[in-house]
């Protein structure tokens, strides 16, 4: 019977606090609901009833908390911190709460006091200790966040640990040099990870100050640490980003030394600098290779593409010099000798065909020694394909657009969703623009516009938009006809008959939409044969007059490299690109001419 009545007891209880937690819950919802909209008065007379219950603290505590402190109620703050850490001594969120008011009270003897209890409390709990500097960063207090983290990574013994924690706090902060050093803290306590952390620096480190800092931190770390190779891979990523090749290369050919490669590691670098059309660099690269390399696999590519790049170089030179064409040719003629047949000297055979067609005019050889590839055993699918295209050229050059389209179409259909299959169409879609179909050319070019490589959906869209702003309110499209048909002699290398040509359109037609493009096209016209001013007075037109137009930032930068690279007016040329930047911030060139405003101030080392 009495246990009975126990059990009737005990069940009333349980249900009056059942209640009275219920009823709490209710008020601290309501209280909540007030303080959301403002209404402070309200929301602080319910808060005042409930914190004295330990259910209802959580459920008040954040905003009561901002209340007074907004209030500026800063004892009642403290008093109620105190009841509220004698009801949960052991919670870390709350400790810190008190931390923050001491801190916003001005009160920091008492704060570093209670941060030293907490040190000694938590010395060995690095869990404890880093969700404390968790909630620390969430109150805004940096730099007791990054000491407790410290403390953290003290208790965990290795030196990687909360780096991301703390890096994104030195972020927060804007101390980007205390943020680069947790990042590479953190790639050498996560070396997988090295890819993720080459992407936050490429998106967090803009400015040239901080790049020079990782700069310069990463060749003191390699200088300590000569057999540690990230710091090597991050450096040598780093001078990639910023176009500094030659650099690279030096650190490329201490780490292939490293490892015991053959010049791997250079011969990508020298890729890229090939890429980036820094011939100078390619050519130094590929010559060290073949020099200290000559046994190695890296040889014969490295003999193909240094007179590659050669070429390029002596193409980039006007007016460009046929003698050194010839030897280029002679060049790509003694690789083939000297180590036959391969796909390596069967591309050079075809980089020498290219050179007799479209600079010494000599058809029929390269004729001759695209048919040899073409029909060549041990040329792969993709050279030929490419010999192809190149064959193609030559027969535009020939007058016999129907064999062009021929072999255009063969590639095509043999590389059906590949680049090389879109380039066909593209040549196919170029073919028809020279030849004045536009409508044709525009449906394969709607079609590339969506191509997977962007070199070629951006050279369709060119094309496309070439088209379309200039045809539109001409319905007989007879000046478009005479300008794709000008392209065509520039394509043949007719360049006084071009010029002449584009002169009369000018005459035949002043203020047509096409103006700005022929402008560009006398420039090139110009730079070509050497007249750099005469180039530089065509620039200047589209500048002055098409200053709003989609070619007026590639001739205010072309500009620019004629003054440097062949006018050698470095000073002038300065004065340009920074400009340049000023008005093109967005423009594709930007990031070259930040390399090249760096070359001319003397911050690169080549």
């Amino acid at each position: 019977m009495k246990k009975h009545t126990l059990k009737n007891f005990l069940i009333i209880i349980l249900f009056f606090l059942q209640a009275a937690g219920h009823a709490q819950s209710s008020d601290a919802k309501l209280a909540n609901e007030y303080f959301q909209e403002g209404e402070y008065d309200k929301a602080k007379l319910m808060y005042e009833g409930l914190e004295k219950s330990k259910q209802a603290i959580p459920l008040i505590h954040a905003n009561y908390m901002q209340l007074l402190l907004d209030a500026n109620e800063l004892k009642d703050a403290e008093r109620y911190l105190q009841r509220v850490l004698k009801f949960f001594p052991s919670n870390l969120q709350y400790q810190v709460d008190l931390v923050f008011y001491y801190h916003y009270a001005g009160e920091l003897d008492k704060k570093d006091k209670f941060l030293n209890e907490l040190i000694k409390s938590y010395a060995d709990n690095q869990y404890q200790l880093s969700t404390i500097a968790q909630n620390l960063a969430t109150r805004q207090l940096y730099a007791d966040a990054i000491q407790f983290y410290e403390k953290a990574r003290a208790a965990n013994g290795r030196p990687s640990s909360f780096a991301l924690d703390m890096a994104a706090i030195h972020r927060l902060t804007n101390n980007k040099p205390e943020m680069t050093s947790e990042y590479i803290n953190y790639a050498e306590g996560n070396p997988a990870n090295l890819t993720y952390v080459k992407n936050l620096f490429q998106n967090i480190l803009t400015e040239e100050e901080d790049q020079n800092f990782l700069e310069q931190t990463l060749i003191q770390k390699t200088q300590r640490n000569p057999n540690e190779t990230l710091y090597s891979d991050l450096l040598i990523w780093l001078l990639l980003q910023r176009k500094d090749f030659y650099s690279a290369f030096i650190q490329g050919r201490a780490l292939d030394k490293r490892n015991q490669q053959p010049g791997n590691e250079c011969m990508r670098i020298a890729q890229i600098a090939y890429d980036n059309k820094s011939w100078q660099d390619a050519i130094d690269i590929y010559q060290y290779v073949i020099n200290t390399y000559p046994n190695s696999y890296n040889y014969p590519p490295a003999r193909r593409l240094l007179i590659r790049s050669k070429e390029n170089k002596v193409k980039n030179e006007y007016p460009v010099d046929r003698l050194a064409i010839r030897n280029l040719a002679d060049e790509y003629a003694r690789l083939y000798d000297e180590m036959g047949p391969n796909p390596t000297t069967l591309e050079a055979l075809r980089n020498k065909a290219l050179l007799h067609a479209f600079y010494l005019n000599e058809l029929p050889q390269a004729i001759t020694l695209l048919k040899t590839i073409i029909h060549n055993n041990r040329s792969p699918a993709s050279l030929i394909s490419e010999s192809k295209l190149d064959l193609g050229d030559i027969y535009l050059l020939t007058d016999q657009p129907w064999e062009s389209t021929l072999l255009y179409s063969q590639v095509e259909k043999a590389n059906k969703e590949s680049p090389l299959g879109y380039e066909a169409k593209l040549r196919n879609a170029r073919l028809n623009y020279f030849t004045g179909n536009f409508a044709l050319a525009k449906s394969h070019l709607d079609i590339l516009k969506l191509a997977t490589t962007r070199t070629i959906a951006n050279d369709a869209i060119a094309l496309s938009l070439l088209i379309s702003d200039n045809t539109v309110f001409d319905t007989t499209d007879q000046v478009m006809k005479d300008f794709a048909s000008v392209e065509l002699m520039i394509f043949m290398n007719k360049s006084e008959e071009a010029k002449r040509r584009l002169n009369q359109i000018l005459e035949q037609h002043p203020g047509h939409s096409i103006t700005d493009e022929i402008y560009w096209l006398q420039a090139r016209l110009e730079l070509e044969a050497g007249d750099y001013m005469a180039a530089i007075q065509q620039l200047d037109k589209i500048i002055s007059q098409y200053n709003y137009d989609i070619l007026s930032d590639d001739a205010f930068f072309r500009k620019a490299i004629i003054l440097q690279d062949h006018l050698h007016k470095d000073q002038e040329a300065m004065s340009i690109y920074q400009e340049f930047l000023k008005k093109y911030p967005g423009s594709r060139h930007a990031a070259e001419a930040r390399t090249r405003i760096r070359k001319l101030r003397g911050d690169l080392t080549n």
